[in-house]
Formats: C-alpha cells, sequence, structure tokens
C-alpha cells in the first residue's frame, strides 16, 4: 500500500505474538490447546507489590509524571544497582518506559544512522533485529550455534567488527536458549570491545534474577569498568517480579544518552503509567521472597521439561543456565513426514504440524535466526508441561 511508510516493509509481526494469537483463535473454536509460546511467568504479581498500586490509586496519583519515570523509582534503581550489581549511577543516568522493549527501542532510535551496524547473536530475541530496521539501522547477526553452547565466542565478535558497528547487543542468560555466560566468559567478550572504543554495549538483563544450578549472573559494566561510559545496562520488573502487563523496564547508561532517550520518549507515549511506576518501587525496594519462590519453581520445571524432551524422538534439549526456556534442536526430525503427509522441511513446518496435530503451541527457531529448533517456554504447571511434553514425544514417534 503505497500509503504506508516504507521502513514497515523491512519489519516483520512478531512471531511469538503470532503463534500465540493462533493458539487463541484455535482455543476459541474448541480445540484443546496448550500454549508453550508467551514468554512470562504464570505466577501472580506478588501481594505487597499489588497492594502498592492500589495504595497509589486510592492517594491520587494517577497524574502525568517526568516523561522517563518518578524520582522515587529512579532512586530505587539506582539502589538496585549499586545492592545488586555493584554499579553506581544517578537518577539522571536512569530511563523509565512502558517495558523493556521499549528503553531498547528508544536508545536505538536515539542513536542510530542510517548504514549503522548493530552486532546480535543468534539465537536472539526476535524483536532485537526488527527495532534496528525501524531504527534506520542495519542488524549484523553472529550464530551462536549449538555446539557452542548457544554462546558466541571472542573470535566470532573481533571478526564482526567493522568501523560502521555502533551497538552490541548482549543478552544472558538468553531469551530463547537461557544460555548464560559466565563471569570468565562475558570477559572474554569485554577484552574484544575494549580494543573498539567506537563500539557500545547494550545489555539487556531481564533474566537476571532466574539463574540456575549456582549460576553467576553478572553484566559487562560490572565485569570490565572501563566499559561503563559505553554500556547501557537495561533492565525490568516483568520477568523478575511476575508484572509482564504492568509495562515497566528501565535502563541505566551515559547522561546524555539518557537525555537523548528521554527526547524520544516525551514525543512518543510520554511517562509510563503512574500506578505501574509506584508498584515497581514496591518491587524494588519491597520484599524480595518471591524471587527465590518462582526460581525454585522454574528450576523444578526445567529439569522436567529437558529430561522428557530429550527422550523424544528426534530432539536434543540442551540444559539452560537461566530464564524460563529451553531451546531444543531438532535435526533429527527435518526431513520426515508428519501424520498430515507433509514434509518437514524447516523448523516452521515443525511447529505448524505440532500446533495443527497435537495442539501444542511452541515457536520455531527460524524466528530467533537459529534452525532448526523451536522454543519453549517453561513458565506453565507442572501438569501441563507433562501433558505437553507428552504431546509431543507422541508427535515425534509418528513421524516417517
Amino acid at each position: 500500500m503505497p500509503f504506508l511508510a516504507d521502513s514497515l516493509s523491512r519489519v516483520k509481526p512478531s512471531p511469538t505474538i503470532a503463534v500465540t494469537t493462533r493458539a487463541a483463535e484455535l482455543k476459541a473454536e474448541g480445540r484443546d490447546v496448550i500454549g508453550l509460546s508467551a514468554g512470562e511467568p504464570d505466577f501472580d504479581t506478588p501481594e505487597n507489590i499489588r497492594d502498592a498500586a492500589k495504595a497509589a490509586i486510592d492517594a491520587g496519583k494517577t497524574r502525568y509524571t517526568a516523561p522517563d519515570g518518578i524520582p522515587e523509582l529512579k532512586q530505587a534503581i539506582c539502589d538496585k544497582f549499586r545492592r545488586e550489581n555493584g554499579l553506581s549511577y544517578q537518577p539522571n543516568q536512569i530511563s523509565v518506559g512502558a517495558g523493556g522493549k521499549q528503553t531498547l527501542y528508544n536508545a536505538l532510535v536515539a542513536t542510530l544512522n542510517e548504514g549503522d551496524e548493530v552486532l546480535i547473536p543468534a539465537p536472539y530475541w526476535v524483536s532485537y533485529p526488527d527495532m534496528v530496521l525501524l531504527a534506520g539501522g542495519n542488524p549484523v547477526i553472529v550464530e551462536g550455534s549449538a555446539d557452542q553452547g548457544f554462546r558466541v565466542t571472542p573470535e566470532q565478535l573481533e571478526a564482526a567488527i567493522t568501523p560502521r558497528t555502533k551497538w552490541f547487543i548482549f543478552n544472558s542468560p538468553s531469551n530463547p536458549s537461557g544460555a548464560g555466560y559466565s563471569r570468565e566468559q562475558l570477559k572474554a567478550l569485554t577484552d574484544v570491545l575494549l580494543r573498539h572504543p567506537h563500539v557500545w554495549i547494550m545489555s539487556d538483563d531481564m533474566y537476571e534474577h532466574i539463574a540456575f544450578d549456582g549460576f553467576e549472573f553478572c553484566t559487562p559494566a560490572e565485569v570490565e569498568p572501563k566499559l561503563y561510559d559505553r554500556t547501557l545496562t537495561c533492565n525490568g520488573v516483568s520477568k523478575a517480579y511476575a508484572m509482564t502487563g504492568w509495562r515497566i523496564g528501565y535502563a541505566a547508561g551515559a547522561v546524555e544518552l539518557i537525555a537523548a532517550m528521554r527526547k524520544i520518549q516525551s514525543q512518543s507515549t510520554s511517562n509510563p503509567c503512574s500506578i505501574s511506576q509506584w508498584a515497581a518501587v514496591e518491587a524494588l525496594n519491597g520484599p524480595q521472597d518471591y524471587i527465590a519462590m518462582s526460581r525454585d519453581a522454574f528450576q523444578r520445571r526445567r529439569d522436567l521439561v529437558v529430561r522428557m524432551l530429550n527422550a523424544c524422538d528426534g530432539i536434543h534439549c540442551p540444559t539452560p543456565d537461566g530464564a524460563f526456556y529451553v531451546y531444543p534442536t531438532i535435526d533429527g526430525c527435518i526431513g520426515k513426514t508428519a501424520p498430515s503427509g507433509k514434509v518437514l522441511e524447516t523448523d516452521e513446518d515443525f511447529a505448524t504440524e505440532l500446533l495443527d496435530s497435537e495442539g501444542v503451541a511452541v515457536v520455531f527457531g527460524g524466528a530467533f535466526g537459529l534452525s532448526p529448533a523451536f522454543r519453549v517456554s517453561y513458565a506453565a504447571a507442572d501438569d501441563t508441561l507433562v501433558e505437553a511434553c507428552t504431546r509431543i514425544a507422541r508427535f515425534c514417534e509418528a513421524l516417517k
């Protein structure tokens, strides 16, 4: 349609939302569908946080706020970074947005010029490349294959950097693989970045608190303080506190960058929801019991899903370090024929046939830039996961 902007032709709708929507449509038709595509905790937001939101409403805190966050929330974020990450920021170095996605997008729009490159390790969160494209940049994919534990090496990072590289997006633990970088592995990457002062680091730490088996989370500016001035450290309350719908993300970085992000936000959405901001203050400052409880539940579910998927014909499921996803590879299923008669040529074929024949909704690996694989979100009840994995096993067994 000529009326629409040319930039829209460069991007695609979110595949995870598309799968979730298709699963909902089948449920509405009366199909028995198990959705394992949505990346959100299935727990209720903790009661103390809900109570803080109600108190904010009753206190009349329902007006506009500063475009990028109330002072109380910015201070709570500074305190969180100091307490948990050993990073010192001032409130004028903090940006609060309507979810983590907005803070990332604001930073890209504020910094990218036509032709600028952004390095993105694959498998990646589906939105990274499209946000770069919408902002006028060029995503450059660096593949962290399954035999590398879904991590990129320092040699790969070094080889991918050019004079046009502006950002390196880093996500650990990862969506979709759950792979995390140890302090030593991250230090090897930051050593490379020290040699290229024109490259900035965007660290997406959204799954910081969902880490298993003693995995020690660390973030680039913490591991290499010399990168502090050119690192944007991004996080939010969505995953850590089961607050996906509250839409509060935040980022910390250089004063000039945060000011530019504020300018973008002031002319687009303006402030995040005032009630959600006060709830986030309580999330960061209040009791933290929920984090350990949810982490234990997610680890139990991870172990269940990894065990059951590794028993399926043609599937290999690595054990993730964190987040609430597994990313099984399906080399042994590609080329086989589904019960419908469809030959599975891609992982998208696998996911489509699995949904149609067994009513299990997963996201195909091509959406995350690394095939053949699929992503399972195990943010679901244990019995639901058992039933879903049983159906996946049945589907794989039926392939010819």
